[in-house]
């Protein structure tokens, strides 16, 4: 068997394994279907090319999302903003402008995921929709795993305030 091959298989087996998890977490830092694809294709991408790096098979995944979270901040990086007059714009009324993704509870909790400080979002975020222990969490922010358990508390916290100390309970574990 032949090294490319040998890479081949590996490059397969990972894409099967984590497409799913990087589709997600990419969906939740954009927001946008179309373009969490191009970032999971483009993480594939750079990970292909990449490969050599990967030393241990465990550390994919993490090794992975920091490829998808750089890709991410790229975007922002290479965009420049493009300003318009403000008289020229038509505003129209919020009220008329529900859109049907935007109500709900399951709508609620994004609205409130996306709402909290990024130092509390991004470890909810790894750890809900990516699966990550608090350790892996850890490695991945550069923190301490006590600090991962603190801040994934303080932001459970945060949520159950922001959606209410009443019947809504914020279980973001069957968050997806």
């Amino acid at each position: 068997m032949s090294a490319v091959n040998s890479k081949q298989r590996q490059f397969d087996a990972l894409v099967r394994s984590l497409s799913g998890d990087l589709f997600r977490y990419a969906y939740w830092l954009c927001g946008d279907e179309a373009l969490a694809n191009d970032l999971v294709q483009e993480t594939f991408l750079r990970a292909w090319r990449a490969l050599s790096d990967l030393r241990e098979t465990n550390a994919a995944k993490a090794w992975l999302i920091t490829i998808l979270r750089r890709e991410h901040a790229r975007l922002y990086e290479r965009k420049t903003p493009q300003f318009s007059d403000v008289s020229e714009i038509d505003i129209a009324d919020e009220r008329d402008a529900v859109q049907p993704e935007s109500a709900g509870e399951d709508a609620a909790i994004r609205a409130a995921i996306r709402r909290l400080e990024p130092k509390y979002r991004e470890p909810l975020l790894m750890q809900v929709l990516g699966g990550f222990s608090c350790e892996e969490i850890a490695r991945e922010l550069n923190i301490s795993a006590a600090a991962v358990m603190t801040q994934l508390f303080r932001a459970r916290q945060k949520l159950k305030v922001m959606l209410g100390d009443g019947n809504k309970e914020a279980n973001v574990y069957e968050l997806s």
